[in-house]
This record gives structure tokens, C-alpha cells and sequence, in this order.
């Protein structure tokens, strides 16, 4: 009833575009998406916010403005999350790893802060970090290279083959562990990437002149990335 309450709150007074400014907040609406929160996470439920807030915009009907509504309350709810990290001493990148992926469950959301908290004492944390950082910003002007499917009859280095053994070995260990919410064991798994990664990367030039090797190299650094942003964009603590 107290998230039902709160929600309908929040949806109501920004519906009519009584959003808080600065300092300002009479109708607590900072208050109440912080209560929604806790609830959540110190009772441990798992509500799927992006719906509950979308059910709670459809029961005002025409008497808000309906269009971009749902995703602005839940801007506002989950950019109280990070107010509560800091007080307990998480660093902000922890939290911005989590939300680039947008989860909808507050839960869910604690429960990889939480796991990405404990990575990032790990001794593999910084290089990891580094190398995500390094091949989401090769993947960001390979337009589409890391699309393909990696084929290893394209190899040319023994290290392609260990790295590509390695990422394989680590999808068959984290999918069970994510589909459990297990995201701690996860990247302890991942943190094992450490060494072939580092073999690859000093031994191999991505950008070979063979197109098609150049392709296929995105292309298992984009499965690569793929298994860390399963759980979180670890790029942001680099």
C-alpha cells in the first residue's frame, strides 16, 4: 500500500508538471520515490518498476499529460538511488555502471551495485575496467564491425584462440550464475579474463589490413564486452 501510495504520488504531481526545483519540494516527491526504494531493497522485493509506474500513469487516463511521463518519474526515482550509495560510501561509478543499464527492478538494481562494489576490490578490477573502457571506444567507430559472428578459422595468433577459449569457458560459467541473480560470483568468474585479454591485446593488432580479420577481431571483443555489460558497464570505474 505505501508503494501503491507513493507511486501514485509521484505519477500525479509530475503528470501536472509540479516537478521539484532545486531546493524546492512541497509535495516531497523526493521523500516518496526514496521510500519506494527502501521498501524495495530492505524488503527485499522484486517489483518491476518500468511497469508498476507505467500501470500507474494509465490509471489517471487524460487527466495528466501521458506522453514521456512514465520515463521521466523513473529518471527521478532512480537518480535518488545514487544519493543512497553515496551515503553508504559506494562510488558513483559503481552506481553509473549499473544504471547504463537501465534496470527496472530496484532490487536488481541493488544486487549488481552490490556485486560490482565487491569487484572492484578484486586485484584484475583496474586492468578489466581499463580494457572494457578501451573496447567500447573501438566499438564505438567499428560502425557495426562487432556485429558478426566470430569465426576461428579466420585466426591468426595463438592468442585469438586462447582469448576465444577463455571468453567461451566464461559464458557457459556466468549464464547460469546471472539467470540466478548470482552477479558477485559472475564477475569473480570474469575477473579470470584477465591474463588472455592481456595476451590478445599485446599481441595482436586489432585493426589488422584483412578486412575480414579486422571484422572477426571486433567481433570477439564485442562478445567479450558482452559479458560484463550482461551484469554491469564496468567501463565506468576506469
Amino acid at each position: 500500500m505505501a508503494i501503491a501510495d507513493k507511486l501514485d504520488t509521484l505519477v500525479g504531481i509530475f503528470g501536472i508538471g509540479m516537478l521539484p526545483t532545486g531546493s524546492k519540494d512541497p509535495y516531497a516527491l523526493r521523500r516518496a520515490a526514496l521510500g519506494v526504494l527502501r521498501i524495495l531493497i530492505d524488503k527485499q522485493l522484486d517489483l518491476d518498476l518500468t511497469q508498476a509506474v507505467v500501470f500507474a500513469v494509465g490509471q489517471f487516463g487524460a487527466k495528466v499529460k501521458q506522453a514521456g511521463l512514465a520515463e521521466q518519474v523513473l529518471e527521478f526515482v532512480f537518480d535518488r538511488l545514487r544519493a543512497r550509495y553515496e551515503d553508504e560510501g559506494v562510488d558513483v561509478s559503481v552506481y553509473l555502471s549499473v544504471r547504463a543499464l537501465q534496470p527496472g527492478s530496484a532490487l536488481d538494481f541493488d544486487q549488481r551495485v552490490q556485486a560490482v562494489q565487491a569487484f572492484r576490490k578484486l586485484p584484475e578490477a583496474d586492468a578489466l575496467a581499463a580494457v572494457n573502457k578501451r573496447v567500447s571506444n573501438l566499438l564505438s567507430k567499428a560502425e557495426g564491425l562487432g556485429n558478426a559472428d566470430v569465426d576461428p578459422g579466420l585466426f591468426a595468433d595463438a592468442k585469438e584462440f586462447s582469448l576465444n577459449s577463455a571468453i567461451a569457458k566464461a559464458e557457459n560459467a556466468v549464464k547460469p550464475l546471472i539467470a540466478e541473480r548470482n552477479y558477485a560470483e559472475a564477475l569473480a568468474r570474469l575477473a579470470t579474463l584477465r591474463e588472455p585479454v592481456d595476451a590478445f591485446f599485446e599481441a595482436v593488432m586489432i585493426n589488422a589490413d584483412d578486412a575480414g580479420v579486422r571484422k572477426n577481431r571486433y567481433a570477439m571483443l564485442a562478445r567479450l564486452r558482452g559479458l560484463f555489460v550482461n551484469i554491469a558497464d564496468i567501463s565506468t570505474l576506469s
